[in-house]
């Protein structure tokens, strides 16, 4: 298993958290505080657990995917049947040891198990309860389900996303999953901050719609100062021009000239200075007014090299620019490498597990992986004596079906 010798306690040592959540957006914001040093333990239903353990098309050498061993590390597995008393049992003993809890089922369902925020509130005033939902746990679209897709299509982003002229397009990565991950832990560090200061939880609605809203800044800026409803522009961009990808002699490539300063080492740089006194061009305004135009003004002299040669110019200069790269390109970089994007964590089944590298870098207190993905109920048994439940009570919790289907 990867372990980097920690010197002095991680910013979340101590704080436990309860993962009652499956799939993406919840596994993948309790994952991001595990690690920071939260004891995360993870509650699984019995025989199948977690949904991811078993999705994607392909197997590895044991049941669980390898999207699953992506959201999960640094956790710990218990299996609790929670339509069980037996199970609840169990389940409410945890609680009172939890500062936090983080669950994504359909609103309701939470409420019929009798765990929902107001019952547990009861057991522990101090608990911060996070739900996590497609559509939250208010208004009329509350009660349907709720993917990354259908946030995507619903919040505008697919409105936005895709060629002028091509069908509905989703971002190639589920940004309102991944987003809605964020946001909790926003909510749920500053929620944590201020129960350090109040001595009271409370209670968290985040969902994929409102998330996948937020992230339209631009686009709403635009509508609002307008008037006009945003629409699709490939890679280009809504606030500036030209900014998007370009055809070279072999590929597209990306860049940027933003500003008036900008725009004229650009000119300058490919040896076009007409294009900058050009009154199609002379301003921001009017180059977005005529970016097409401009676009293949451009693309007429970058079809003269390689993409990777006008990279190397543009960046010589001064100019934003670079290769479109796949993943693995992108993680075998020079620069994924030295940022550490990709690293191995050590599993029971799987052996050296690829996992995805921190995105934020904490240099004081850096993060950890002390736990590869838990197997399911890995640690049942461990959390149990934790709680001090043996003997006749467990025996009475397994009669009960408290760990089984």
């Amino acid at each position: 298993m990867m372990k980097t010798p920690i010197n002095k306690p991680l910013p979340l040592h101590g704080v436990r958290i309860l993962d009652v959540s499956q799939v993406m957006a919840g596994p993948y914001c309790c994952m991001l505080l595990a690690d920071l040093g939260a004891d995360v333990i993870k509650i699984e239903p019995p025989g199948t657990g977690d949904q991811t353990r078993g999705a994607m098309g392909f197997k590895m050498k044991g049941s669980d995917s390898m999207g699953f061993l992506n959201m999960n590390r640094n956790k710990r597995s218990v299996t609790l049947n929670l339509k069980t008393d037996a199970g609840k049992k169990v389940f409410f003993e945890l609680v009172k040891t939890a500062d936090i809890l983080v669950e994504n089922y359909r609103p309701g369902v939470m409420k019929k198990l009798g765990i929902d925020y107001p019952s547990l509130k009861e057991i522990n005033p101090g608990l911060i309860y996070a739900s996590i939902s497609g559509f939250g746990q208010t208004g009329p679209w509350a009660d349907r389900p709720g993917f990354d897709l259908m946030a995507q299509a619903m919040s505008g982003v697919m409105s936005v996303t895709g060629y002028p002229d091509g069908p509905p397009v989703k971002a190639g990565v589920p940004v309102a999953d991944i987003g809605c991950a964020l946001f909790a832990v926003y909510g749920i560090l500053s929620a944590y901050i201020g129960k350090e200061k109040s001595g009271e939880g409370q209670f968290i609605d985040a969902s994929l719609f409102d998330s996948a809203l937020a992230f339209s800044i631009w686009d709403t800026a635009q509508y609002w100062g307008t008037g006009v409803e945003p629409y699709k522009l490939g890679t280009a961009n809504h606030m500036s021009a030209p900014y998007q990808a370009m055809k070279a002699s072999d590929d597209y490539f990306v860049m940027g000239a933003t500003n008036q300063k900008l725009w004229k080492l650009l000119c300058d740089q490919i040896g076009r200075p007409e294009l900058f006194d050009d009154p199609l061009f002379k301003t921001n305004p009017l180059r977005l007014a005529n970016r097409l135009i401009l676009a293949a003004e451009l693309e007429k002299t970058f079809a003269t090299k390689t993409s990777a040669e006008w990279v190397d110019s543009l960046l010589a200069a001064g100019i934003p620019a670079g290769p479109i790269n796949t993943y693995p390109e992108a993680f075998e970089s020079a620069h994924g490498k030295h940022r550490q994007m990709r690293m191995e964590i050590d599993h029971p089944i799987e052996g050296k597990v690829p996992n995805i590298g921190f995105a934020v870098k904490l240099m004081g207190t850096p993060q950890q992986v002390t736990r590869h993905p838990p197997l399911l109920g890995e640690h049942t048994s461990d959390i149990l004596k934790e709680l001090g439940i043996a003997g006749d009570a467990l025996k009475a919790l397994e009669d009960g079906g408290a760990f089984t289907t």
